[in-house]
């Protein structure tokens, strides 16, 4: 039997609580800062009518009472807790792997800081799901699969990554390094660009008359800015030798156009909303959601560090990086 903890309670630890609770092989454990909101019994549904069912072990929102029952150890926490969770957890790890579910919003940074240089560190470089609470501590839908998953691994055999495989039931393959994890043109490119797109000229006193799709109405504006993001991250990814695909490749597009159809066109994104608020006048963008508290300073930020520290020039990044954080 392996213990695995999940250290927070949101979407995703949710949805990859449910999935790990339903094998054989896995006890789950969960380190939550409400755990008497948690059932011990969970399940989780998908889009094909898949139902994932297990029981938590141990439900605690103290570290003591969690890690030291656990080998591996899950942080499925928004970027501006990581450093707290490492250092919660620190006191009471001896051989566990410490792993988080997305490496973008500086897990591996912080982790170096905390843990000595033979701790056991693993991080996926994108999240497995698409997940969202239907019912805080008891149930949630997985809203999309992904193909093919990334992980990097540090002090861990590559064997590690096989066993992440039969559990999630998706394709792992081990990256070469840490930084191909903690690089990535995903959400900290995705989300910014795409609030740029939708509220650059935005200011106080506008009001939407409907609260709008994140994705299905993907425009070819946003598209434009992923793009020239893009360019600017792919030339930092070479100066610091980690290979990553350019949007179109992910996407399989060749243009602006055609990659805003491409994004308005998946089925796992068409019912994500934009993050947006109600008002008595109408809708506003939602400064608070975590596509500008998470998105904008711990990830699209540590890009534009890394290029500032390798004296690489990046306007476009500029441009959508000091609008994002003129909100927070």
């Amino acid at each position: 039997m392996i213990r695995v903890c999940i250290c927070g309670g949101g979407s995703l630890g949710l949805v990859t609580a449910g999935v790990l609770a339903q094998q054989d092989e896995v006890e789950v454990n969960l380190l939550t800062s409400k755990p008497h909101l948690w059932s011990h019994q969970i399940e989780v549904s998908d889009l094909n009518g898949r139902l994932y069912k297990g029981s938590v072990n141990i439900i605690s929102d103290k570290a003591e009472k969690t890690v030291p029952h656990s080998d591996i150890i899950l942080l499925c926490v928004p970027g501006f807790l990581i450093e707290k969770t490492l250092r919660d957890i620190a006191p009471y790890i001896t051989t566990q792997a410490v792993g988080s579910i997305v490496s973008s919003t500086g897990f591996f940074f912080r982790a170096h800081e905390v843990f000595d240089k033979k701790a056991a560190l693993f991080g996926f470089q994108r999240v497995p799901y698409i997940a969202r609470v239907t019912e805080y501590g008891h149930s949630a839908q997985l809203l999309g699969y992904k193909t093919q998953l990334y992980i990097a691994l540090e002090n861990l055999p590559d064997s590690f990554a096989t066993q992440w495989e039969t559990w999630l039931n998706t394709p792992v393959a081990a990256l070469h390094n840490y930084l191909e994890a903690a690089l990535t043109n995903s959400n900290p490119l995705l989300h910014t660009a795409r609030l740029f797109g939708m509220w650059h000229d935005w200011h106080e006193g506008i009001t939407y008359s409907t609260q709008a799709k994140f994705y299905a109405e993907w425009d070819e504006y946003s598209a434009e800015q992923y793009i020239a993001m893009d360019t600017e991250f792919l030339a930092l990814c070479k100066i610091v030798g980690v290979s990553v695909p350019s949007v179109l490749e992910y996407y399989e597009s060749g243009d602006a156009l055609s990659l805003a159809r491409k994004l308005q066109s998946i089925q796992a994104f068409q019912s994500i909303d934009a993050p947006m608020k109600k008002t008595k006048q109408g809708w506003i963008p939602d400064f608070q959601s975590r596509y500008f508290t998470e998105d904008f300073p711990f990830g699209l930020q540590l890009v534009k560090d890394l290029a500032v520290k390798n004296n690489l020039k990046t306007p476009h990044i500029d441009k959508i990086l000091s609008w994002g954080k003129q909100y927070l």
